[in-house]
């Protein structure tokens, strides 16, 4: 005989119980509109990839932190994916005659074997969309547009949309006259900036190796400040020998005359060229979302990836992306209170009582009814008391209960009951579902 196997998790995983899907598919169905709104549809990829298909595409850490899922004798190495975006290259390359710009997103999760901390787990979704085969800067200020939208829609009220370009990194280091193997932790060092102010960068250069003369000319460069268009305009002029850094000075300009005419607030975005997104396949502009109150960080990304799709094909084509962080975001959204009411810990609106065995039948008509009313509907399966029938709505969060015993039936009537006002009405059974959708306080679902 087996022995009992103590219920347990493994680090980073969780269950997500339904108060909590209740919260995640609200996200996810807010998240989903404003997609949709813009034009993008849904698209489905595996769990498991190749293992060739996913190495050397995510960065240096990428391959440390996938999870090997081949069968033991297997003809396939496999692995769970680590991101949405990598599959999503790899769907281009094989169905090269989807219409271009194709555009897509998908929500599901993805796998990584990191340390797991507050809002980072081992398993999580992802949000991305993604736009492919244009190189128009439309399509990246559009990014930018639909996480304003997404923001704005769930309630924050203090988020920054940060901004960069991965060229313009390359002519700082070209700047800096740092050689390629070191170029690394000089991104690594400056995307420190916020958090470890000038005195931490100048250490961490110098621990990364970066000669004194280097790291002089860069903390003259990082202090640089002013308005986006005056940041933009002192780095021309300074990096004016670099080819590579103007054409990122030009795209962000482009970019942030874009936004200007979509309205978006100016105290939603920022240039910060100290921010360095970790992904070595971004070619040009970059944004992070941070929400400033609580300090959580980053709680989405994404940029212009030009060449990744070119690591499947001959043909490559150009792409830009982003991805929300829903587990941060659904965190902030609970440590803030900002789910609106209507979002309660049940979906369901109503329970049907049993009064009793012989009123089961009409127990059962009512429910159907309320159903095709498009209420949802539970019913009380046990003959318990009425008073525990109600107490266990109460528990749940269901608002109304409806109760039909031998003198409602008789009457053609049956009572309802507001939990939440504490009202009770006594009304015609065919207006049942009716008074129900228009009393004041029903939640609409």
């Amino acid at each position: 005989m087996v022995g009992k196997v103590k219920p347990r998790l493994p680090r980073g995983m969780r269950d997500i119980l339904p108060q909590k899907m209740i919260l995640r598919q609200y996200v996810i169905g807010v998240i989903t509109q404003v997609f949709e709104q813009f034009g993008y549809e849904p698209l489905s990829t595996p769990a498991v990839e190749l293992f060739d298909t996913l190495t050397g595409k995510y960065g240096p850490d990428a391959d440390r932190m996938m999870y090997d899922v081949s069968r033991k004798g297997g003809k396939e190495k496999l692995a769970l994916r680590y991101d949405l975006s990598v599959p999503l290259s790899r769907v281009m390359a094989m169905y090269p005659d989807l219409h271009k710009p194709f555009k897509r997103y998908q929500i599901s999760p993805v796998w990584r074997g990191e340390r797991p901390g507050k809002g980072r787990y081992r398993e999580f979704h992802q949000c991305d969309v993604d736009v492919v085969g244009t190189d128009s800067m439309l399509a990246d200020a559009e990014m930018l547009n639909i996480i304003y939208e997404v923001m704005t829609r769930l309630g924050f009220q203090e988020f920054l949309m940060k901004i960069n370009d991965r060229k313009m990194l390359t002519g700082i280091g070209q700047f800096a006259g740092v050689p390629e193997e070191l170029l690394g932790g000089l991104y690594r060092s400056i995307d420190k900036l916020e958090r470890i102010g000038l005195d931490g960068v100048k250490d961490e250069l110098r621990a990364n190796a970066i000669p004194d003369e280097v790291i002089g000319k860069l903390l003259e460069l990082l202090q640089v400040t002013g308005d986006d268009r005056d940041i933009l305009a002192e780095l021309r002029g300074r990096l004016a020998a670099y080819p590579i850094a103007l054409e990122g000075i030009a795209e962000l300009e482009e970019v942030l005359g874009y936004l200007e005419n979509l309205g978006i607030p100016r105290e939603r975005y920022e240039v910060d060229f100290s921010m360095v997104r970790g992904l070595g396949y971004y070619t040009g502009p970059i944004y992070e979302t941070v929400v400033q109150e609580p300090r959580i960080g980053s709680i989405g990304g994404g940029g212009r990836y030009d060449e990744l799709i070119g690591m499947f094909s001959d043909r490559s084509y150009p792409a830009t992306g982003t991805s929300f962080g829903i587990e941060r975001i659904i965190d902030v959204m609970e440590e803030l209170n900002m789910f609106p009411p209507e979002v309660g810990t049940t979906i369901s609106q109503v329970l049907v009582t049993v009064f009793d065995e012989a009123q089961v039948g009409a127990s059962l008509q009512l429910t159907n009814e309320l159903r095709r009313a498009g209420l949802n509907t539970d019913l009380y399966f046990e003959n318990d008391p009425l008073g525990d029938q109600i107490r266990y709505a109460l528990k749940k969060g269901v608002q109304f209960v409806v109760i039909v015993g031998p003198d409602e039936i008789a009457a053609g009537e049956v009572t309802v009951r507001n939990l939440s006002l504490k009202e009770q009405r006594t009304v015609e059974r065919e207006v049942m579902a009716d008074t129900i959708k228009d009393w004041e306080g029903c939640r609409e679902r």
